[in-house]
């Protein structure tokens, strides 16, 4: 199985993703992980990518697609990927198609994770975490035990700054602005399939599932 998984941020990719590698052993591709490996492995694209990285600036595309296809290559990706933060663009995308021509593999579907911006915001807004270990909390759907402190340590909770309402919702509105010409690009290749991202998390997964071809359990 060979998706791509569409979705804001706190729309609940990482779950399914995880779901999904239980089930069909298929990894999750995230691009700045792929990007950081590369560069640590010192791979050759690696090199041209780490000085860029660090100083802040944008990686080029054929470099970012070039990693990308160095990834697929690998032994795991043989029952099937995930791919997570890329492609971003129609151009991208058509980078992938021809990459996917050449490794002799198929998308099967391109899943986006549909979430209202309030539902994200809340999502996000509630999140919680513990500066000495970590740990990670919600004050509604998986509060500590103590209000404000870290379960295991004890430790005053934080809110972290990306987690602020108005940052939030910037990201959201910059996500959709860039997503759509993506969206749109799927869309007219018929493979792009829209999830209700809203409700339990495997209602969610089943029809991630079904989306991509594979009955319902």
């Amino acid at each position: 199985m060979n998706l791509i998984l569409l979705g804001p941020p706190n729309a609940g990719k990482g779950t399914q993703a995880k779901k999904l590698f239980a089930d069909f052993h298929i990894p999750q591709i995230s691009t700045g992980d792929i990007l950081r490996k590369a560069v640590a492995e010192k791979t050759e694209l690696g090199k041209v990518a780490g000085p860029l990285m660090a100083a802040g600036q944008y990686v080029p595309d054929e470099v970012v697609i070039g990693i990308v296809e160095e990834r697929l290559k690998e032994a795991d990706v043989a029952q099937g990927f995930v791919l997570d933060g890329f492609p971003r663009t129609p151009g991208q995308a058509d980078a992938l198609d021809r990459m996917l021509e050449r490794l002799g593999k198929k998308l099967d579907a391109v899943v986006s994770l549909e979430v209202p911006h309030e539902t994200l915001v809340k999502r996000g807004s509630g999140r919680r975490v513990c500066p000495k270990d970590g740990s990670v909390y919600h004050v509604e759907t998986s509060p500590p035990k103590r209000t404000g402190f870290c379960d295991k340590c004890g430790e005053g909770l934080v809110q972290r700054p990306d987690d602020m309402p108005e940052v939030i919702e910037k990201r959201l509105q910059k996500y959709d602005a860039e997503t759509k010409p993506l969206k749109n690009f799927y869309e007219k290749k018929g493979v792009l399939k829209s999830v209700d991202g809203v409700g339990s998390p495997e209602g969610i997964y089943e029809e991630i599932k079904a989306a991509a071809g594979r009955s319902k359990a």
